[in-house]
């Protein structure tokens, strides 16, 4: 499988934007997180958070930790099938992660943010098509097959999501659309390569 030469700008420009948006939470957080934070009660009249929401976050620590991941994962996804496609798995997989939040709220008036739905979008992507590359995950000292480190993740911080207020459906929806993504890249890539 032949890497596309494409440089990642998108994921910087992405990342950038949560950064940006990270700083007008610092400064106003109850008001952007109204205004931009997807609530299921509120989506009729403020539609527009089932795609802001990725882009804000509600600490330092999970902003560092969707931005870090995003930038891994975001990287050698655009390499790996280009950079319309990247965007597509990244901002379908987000507004999937929302409707499942939608249809599963823990309560129609809470209020889900972050960019982690996108980003296991693009894992489920990653695990599906180089399922056995080895990476790094903290604390663990030896590395992990890419899909082990993916699956295990989404189940780990789906066991602590009650103590913890993490959006366990977010992280679903992205990761059902990228296991789905990753198995219809990975065949139209192998039929390539096959006919040629």
């Amino acid at each position: 499988m032949a890497y596309r030469s494409s440089r990642p700008t998108a994921v910087w420009l992405i990342i950038g934007i949560n950064l940006l948006l990270f700083i007008a939470v610092l400064i106003n957080r109850d008001f952007v997180f109204y205004l931009l934070g997807f609530q299921p009660a509120g989506f009729l009249t403020r539609p527009w958070t089932i795609v802001t929401n990725l882009f804000i976050h509600g600490s330092i620590w999970h902003i560092f930790a969707n931005m870090f991941t995003l930038y891994f994962f975001g990287s050698f996804l655009c390499r790996l099938i280009g950079v319309k496609r990247f965007l597509l798995v990244y901002f379908v997989g987000g507004i999937v992660g929302n409707l499942f939040f939608f249809l599963l709220p823990p309560s129609p008036y809470s209020i889900a943010i972050g960019a982690s739905g996108a980003v296991f979008a693009l894992g489920g992507t990653l695990a599906v098509m180089m399922p056995k590359l080895r990476v790094f995950v903290f604390p663990i000292p030896a590395p992990l097959p890419l899909w082990v480190a993916v699956i295990g993740g989404f189940i780990i911080l789906t066991i602590f999501s009650p103590f913890v207020g993490i959006a366990w459906q977010a992280h679903l929806g992205g990761l059902v659309l990228g296991l789905v993504a990753g198995y219809i890249f990975k065949r139209r890539i192998r039929y390539f390569y096959t006919q040629r």
